[in-house]
């Protein structure tokens, strides 16, 4: 696995690797990049194209920014509200090859205005439960004031997050990426579950 980890930043060029909880407590979580194994799953699954925005929360050093606009295309703006890290990111972005179709952003998720070009949705467990409630709205605000398809991708997904998910009014289940067999010990917890809010048209457009 690290071989692959290490492999991947330098064809990326970019340093995203280590864990940081430096800032890490009740609310926001700790910054872990997901492994490439995932998002290689994730991109070959087709739901990320060159047309769409993804928007990365908890984005840290811009691992997976830098990788779904490097292999879909995609525009990717990452999230981020701890400065230290987003400063790792803009470093990054100096040498990343994919450097053109990446934005970030300092800002704390749940005070983020949603763009209205923003299709896509990346969570790798950034923050507490109280937090998605709060950057859901957003995004179902967006979605309202702008009617279109978007996916939210949530990588190892806590009960919680699933518990509360599963009860957002207009949010489908779309589908489940498993990525257990990418490491040892058989975690059941170790898959991306794609939810979908459908582009539900307004009396103009119709």
């Amino acid at each position: 696995m690290a071989d692959n980890e290490n492999t991947w930043d330098k064809l990326l060029q970019v340093k995203t690797t280590g864990r940081d909880d430096s800032k890490a407590g009740h609310d926001y979580y700790p910054y872990e990049p997901t492994p490439y194994p995932v998002l290689e799953r994730l991109a070959n699954r087709g739901l990320i194209r060159k047309k769409d925005v993804v928007l990365d929360y908890g984005c840290g050093k811009g691992r997976v920014d830098f990788f779904l606009s490097y292999q879909t295309k995609a525009k990717t703006i990452g999230i981020e509200y701890d400065e230290r890290i987003y400063q790792s990111a803009l470093e990054n972005q100096k040498t990343a090859v994919s450097r053109a179709r990446t934005v970030f952003v300092l800002a704390r998720a749940e005070e983020y205005e949603v763009p209205s070009e923003g299709n896509r949705c990346y969570f790798f467990n950034p923050f507490s439960v109280e937090i998605l409630r709060k950057v859901m709205a957003k995004i179902m605000e967006s979605h309202e004031k702008k009617p279109r398809e978007v996916f939210l991708f949530f990588y190892y997904p806590s009960e919680e997050y699933l518990s509360y998910l599963t009860e957002v009014d207009g949010l489908e289940l779309y589908d489940e990426i498993p990525c257990g067999d990418l490491f040892e010990g058989n975690d059941p917890r170790e898959r991306v579950m794609v939810f979908l809010l459908p582009h539900n048209r307004t009396e103009n457009e119709r």
